[in-house]
């Protein structure tokens, strides 16, 4: 299970690179055409491809401490549905999926049972 939550760090990182990166084009086109918000968008598109950066650092993490990893590809996955919406609908699944299989995967500790 860590294992696919290394992958779908890796994957979500890599498309909500492509996501920002969308973003901000989108974001400087609308600067270029004076609209409203335009500049917004553009800060916005650059804040999801830190996100998808700190997914994958999360995803790189799995192995090690998947807690860290579960935190953070959550981080990623919500933040990004928060920051650019519809851009994220391919990489934010990924990183919440993935978030959730390296917290189950995590080691439990021990339970005594007294009798």
């Amino acid at each position: 299970m860590r294992t696919t939550a290394l992958v779908l760090g890796i994957v979500g990182g890599v498309f909500g690179i492509i996501a920002g990166l969308i973003a901000m084009a989108v974001g400087g086109v609308g600067v270029a055409a004076e609209a409203d918000g335009g500049g917004m968008v553009t800060v916005l598109g650059l804040v999801a491809v830190m996100l998808a950066v700190a997914g994958i650092v999360g995803g790189a993490l799995a192995h090690r401490s998947p807690r860290a990893c579960a935190l953070l590809e959550l981080i990623a996955g919500v933040g990004g549905f928060i920051a650019v919406s519809a851009f994220w609908l391919l990489s934010g699944p990924l990183f919440i999926v993935g978030a959730i299989m390296a917290f189950a995967s995590r080691k439990r500790k021990a339970q005594t049972v007294v009798a």
